[in-house]
């Protein structure tokens, strides 16, 4: 397998990526839109205005890695490596993707869009989806203890189906939390 380290990457193609381990790469303005990303690793990795919507990740580790105002539509996340599974998101589009049963404590989903993004069973304690757009966003026993809701916008989560014990949320954010009830706030 290939070995690339510390190297910048700047307008890819699917034709030009090959498989290998990225470790401390930088991946600006590629689109790897519907690549299948299979015997890829990357590590302390980041990724800045990329295209990576409806990649297959079957197998793929990230390990610190860092995504920035990437469009990465229909991301299937539970097949990818969940071992030492580590990254980040900011500004990113992240419509549809699936977070299926996946240890991601801690995860930064800042800012981002996450219209019907799939997270049952996922373990996101102490996670941030701070400013985040959440319409139709899929919570069902869900581990969301100590993760923070405040700006985030759309959410709706059942407290009776999901674990949210020192979870943090905005005042705006009760019907989002409360709307099964039919309880008008306000």
């Amino acid at each position: 397998m290939s070995y690339y380290a510390d190297q910048q990457f700047q307008n890819l193609i699917p034709e030009n990526f090959q498989p290998g381990e990225y470790e401390g790469c930088s991946f600006s303005q590629c689109n790897f839109a519907g690549m299948n990303l299979q015997g890829f690793s990357f590590e302390d990795c980041s990724f800045t205005n990329c295209d990576l919507s409806n990649c297959k990740v079957p197998g793929v580790s990230f390990r610190g890695v860092s995504f920035d105002s990437c469009k990465m539509l229909g991301i299937h996340f539970q097949s990818c490596n969940p071992f030492l599974i580590e990254f980040s998101f900011k500004n990113c589009q992240m419509d549809y993707c699936g977070f299926y049963n996946l240890q991601v404590k801690k995860t930064i989903f800042n800012s981002c869009r996450l219209l019907e993004a799939d997270f049952t069973m996922a373990n996101l304690i102490g996670s941030s989806f701070a400013g985040s757009e959440l319409s139709g966003a899929i919570f069902d026993q869900t581990v969301l203890e100590k993760a923070d809701f405040r700006e985030a916008q759309n959410y709706r989560i059942d407290p009776e189906l999901n674990r949210i014990k020192g979870a943090r949320f905005d005042l705006d954010g009760l019907p989002g939390l409360l709307g099964k009830y039919g309880i008008k706030i306000g």
